[in-house]
């Protein structure tokens, strides 16, 4: 099912709206990765340069799977599984306590969050990090779903207790200009 006010620019105007590096040194991510909705790859790859693991790109869109696997295999990036999948429905297709970290990059604001992060869970190893970004709700911004379905950190911080088995590891904190975000530990 795809999530509410999803929709998504064309990729240089999408990836304009991020600074990545920022995004990725905030978080500290590495070994085995899952990133649910994946789009272009606009973390993925850079995060695949990173990263000894392998990162488990997940997206419903068979259009953003094609677009992250050519764009892997352009930049010769071998560590990047790239998943056409349903996560609201089939889940995230990997095993229980697989990854070091998850990432939930814009997606908390559809019908589900509690499951989505619940998921994420499930695959994250013990001291595993979840990382969530999602787009800022105190000012105006140029992209991102409607303010009233817009996850403001505290209910995040909710919806993960609600999950079970995290615990919140730092944050909330903005990731200039349009993002904010908040760290979790698979406890």
């Amino acid at each position: 099912m795809y999530l509410r006010e999803s929709s998504i620019p064309a990729l240089d105007e999408w990836e304009a709206l991020f600074d990545v590096e920022l995004i990725l040194n905030r978080f500290g991510i590495t070994g085995e990765v899952a990133e649910l909705g994946c789009g272009y790859g606009t973390f993925t790859l850079p995060l695949a340069r990173r990263t000894s693991g392998t990162v488990q790109a997940i997206d419903i869109d068979p259009a953003m799977v094609d677009t992250v696997r050519r764009r892997a295999a352009a930049q010769r990036l071998a560590n990047i599984a790239v998943h056409l999948r349903d996560v609201t429905t089939e889940g995230f297709g990997l095993e229980d306590s697989r990854c070091d970290a998850c990432l939930l990059f814009n997606i908390l604001h559809g019908e589900s969050p509690v499951r989505l992060i619940r998921e994420a869970r499930r695959v994250l190893r013990l001291g595993g990090d979840l990382a969530v970004i999602h787009w800022r709700s105190d000012i105006a911004t140029p992209r991102g779903p409607s303010a009233e379905i817009r996850p403001v950190a505290s209910s995040i911080v909710t919806w993960a207790a609600a999950a079970g088995g995290l615990e919140l590891a730092d944050g909330p904190f903005l990731l200039q200009p349009w993002h904010y975000g908040l760290k979790f530990k698979a406890v």
